[in-house]
């Protein structure tokens, strides 16, 4: 019996030893099991979407951003080069990155221009008295009217007029009586007098044809007859019916409308892109959808003090009467350029030019046709350069490639692809560059140095890749500070206060733009141009007058864009090329207010090409679409108080 309970006990023992294994089994695989599964996920990262404006956003699918609405970009991955980003090929498709060769090929710099139609100077005549008397009657009675040459203009009462012609009569008579005399001296002498008082009669501006008919008639009248000299329409009537007259008192101007001048005002930064010669497209407000096409005649030598601008004269038909004096006129003239930014100036190549009228201009030498003098080798006059015969096509990259923060000019270049098939996803890597920028050409950029011929360039996408590089806390190519010489010493002290009321106009235009307020944005930058005359401005010398020559220049251009700007959209353009000139002069003195500036980009302005803007504190409020968007940008860099 005793065996017994020890065999039992025995086997209660190892049962509950076996229980025991088979729970701590099973309990140790239902353990494990989540482990490995822990394990299996660790292998492969979650993918993360973000904004690339708002870095903030870390969304586990593809989508809109719940803040601006932009599509969201995969999170790409790293290379060791702070510069660089590496991209998969998805990544690069929902980013919606295209790439433009870098190439060699003719460009052309628009000059836009306006102005009015004006009187051809060289077609207008004046109708002056050319005797003592009394205006008896005027033909014609008011301005406007179309005369042709040979009509009646004036009848004209004059004593002196009436003596002169018993003078001609008498020496008629004389040399008629006289007719069969021996005596030789005699009869030149009658001969001599007759022929004076005819004279004297055509001086005094009656035509041929009035002295014969006076001769036929053989008697003498009190009124004569003035009539015009030429074509035209009747531009200025100096006096009324009745008025007396002396000698030289005008009475009429007459214009010829058959050739007409424009007259452009040309900033003095585009000077250098104009020439002689060159072609020029204009367009008339009052004729909309007529384009009328004239080449440059004349370059004002001289730049008006207050508007910084010289006259550019277009020579242009009038064929049909259509273009008047006074008409709005807006001209671009189209300039060729050559590696480097040279101006191509082979328009008047090989011609010969009048040098007292240049407009004149022919093929071979000769005489000038209004002034008789010999015309002379256009390249005698410096009207055609003869060292850039030679010059090669400019290496050019689209603007949207570019990214220009105040002195500086990125691109994003793409290096090297790696990947597909048996070596995993396609992977490209993009470097972030420095160029500089020669002049823009329309749509391109002339590219002086920082790229090669045959490079690839980031056309759309740019800043997105820029925004990338910030969220991988690598440095963004957009916020590195500008290699820009600043000014220091007492000169910059009172230039930066000189540029205060500058600063607060700016900032309260963009205020306006931002709440879609026209007029306060007009208002804000009328206030502006008075602030660019401060003594302290003359005081600066060296690299800063330098500075300030041409962007003083670039403000007075945006002014003048802003009073031809037809609507809001119109303003919001001038705005955007007053936003760089302001920058390069923070850049320059610093901040001149006591409020923390910031430079804002947002990517998505003038249909994706981008643009920058200044304004107070972090909260973007965007001037380029107002209310439409108005959180849509991103903040660049400070710009801190001096």
């Amino acid at each position: 019996m005793k065996r017994f309970f020890q065999a039992l006990v025995v086997f209660a023992f190892a049962a509950a030893l076996v229980a025991l294994g088979r729970w701590s089994v099973k309990g140790g695989e239902e353990d494990a099991a989540p482990h490995a599964v822990g394990a299996e996920a660790a292998e492969e990262d979650p993918v993360i979407w973000t904004c690339p404006m708002h870095a903030q956003i870390q969304l586990p699918d593809f989508g809109p951003c719940p803040i601006c609405g932009m599509d969201l970009v995969r999170q790409g991955a790293s290379t060791g080069d702070p510069r660089q980003l590496t991209m998969t090929a998805e990544s690069i498709a929902l980013a919606g990155v295209v790439t433009t060769p870098v190439e060699r090929r003719p460009v052309t710099r628009p000059v836009r221009m306006v102005g009015k139609i004006d009187f051809d100077e060289t077609a207008v005549r004046t109708i002056s008295a050319w005797v003592p008397g009394r205006l008896e009657r005027l033909f014609v009675d008011y301005t406007g009217v179309q005369v042709s040459e040979g009509d009646h203009l004036v009848s004209l009462y004059s004593p002196v007029l009436l003596t002169a012609q018993d003078e001609l009569l008498a020496s008629r008579a004389m040399l008629e009586a006289t007719r069969g005399e021996s005596s030789e001296f005699l009869a030149k002498s009658n001969r001599r007098a007759y022929e004076a008082a005819r004279e004297k009669l055509l001086l005094w501006g009656l035509t041929e044809a009035q002295v014969a008919e006076v001769e036929a008639r053989g008697t003498a009248e009190d009124h004569v007859m003035l009539t015009s000299p030429s074509t035209g329409v009747v531009i200025e009537k100096r006096l009324d019916q009745g008025a007396y007259v002396e000698t030289g008192t005008p009475i009429y101007r007459i214009a010829d409308l058959a050739h007409l001048w424009v007259r452009l005002d040309a900033y003095e930064q585009d000077l250098a892109w104009l020439r002689h010669g060159q072609e020029v497209e204009l367009t008339i407000e009052a004729l909309p959808g007529v384009s009328v096409r004239g080449t440059i005649a004349f370059i004002d030598p001289i730049i008006h003090e207050r508007t910084r601008t010289a006259k550019v004269r277009v020579n242009v038909s009038n064929e049909g009467g259509r273009l008047k004096p006074g008409m709005f006129v807006r001209g671009v003239a189209l300039s060729r350029l050559g590696d480097g930014g040279v101006v191509l100036d082979r328009y008047l190549a090989g011609k010969w030019v009048s040098p007292m009228h240049p407009e004149v201009v022919k093929d071979g030498p000769g005489a000038c046709d209004v002034c008789g003098m010999d015309l002379v080798p256009a390249e005698e006059l410096g009207l055609v350069s003869a060292e850039n015969a030679d010059v090669k096509a400019p290496l050019v990259v689209p603007a949207s490639a570019v990214l220009v923060t105040g002195k500086r000019a990125v691109v994003y270049v793409e290096l090297e692809s790696a990947g597909g098939e048996d070596e995993g996803p396609i992977e490209v890597v993009y470097e972030g560059r420095e160029v500089v920028l020669g002049p823009r050409a329309g749509d391109d950029y002339l590219v002086l140095s920082g790229l090669v011929e045959g490079e690839r360039v980031v056309t759309n996408g740019a800043f997105r890749i820029d925004s990338s590089m910030q969220i991988l806390a690598k440095p963004s190519m957009m916020s590195q500070p500008a290699e820009v010489a600043t000014l220091e010493g007492p000169a910059a002290a009172a230039f930066r206060e000189a540029l205060a009321p500058l600063f607060e106009a700016y900032l309260a235009a963009q205020v306006a733009l931002a709440n879609d307020d026209e007029a306060g944005a007009r208002a804000a930058l009328e206030s502006l141009a008075a602030g660019l005359q401060a003594p302290a401005f003359a005081a600066l010398s060296g690299d800063a007058a330098e500075l300030w020559r041409r962007e003083h220049g670039e403000l007075e251009a945006a002014h003048h864009a802003v009073h031809g700007a037809g609507d809001i959209a119109g303003v919001r353009v001038a705005f955007e090329a007053l936003t760089r000139s302001v920058i390069a002069l923070a850049e320059l003195a610093g901040n001149p207010l006591e409020s923390d500036l910031r430079v804002v980009h947002c990517p998505m302005a003038f249909d994706d090409e981008g643009a920058d803007w200044i304004q107070v504190g972090d909260v973007v409020a965007n001037p380029y679409f107002g209310d439409e968007m108005l959180r849509c940008g991103a903040v660049v860099r400070a710009l801190g108080s001096e």
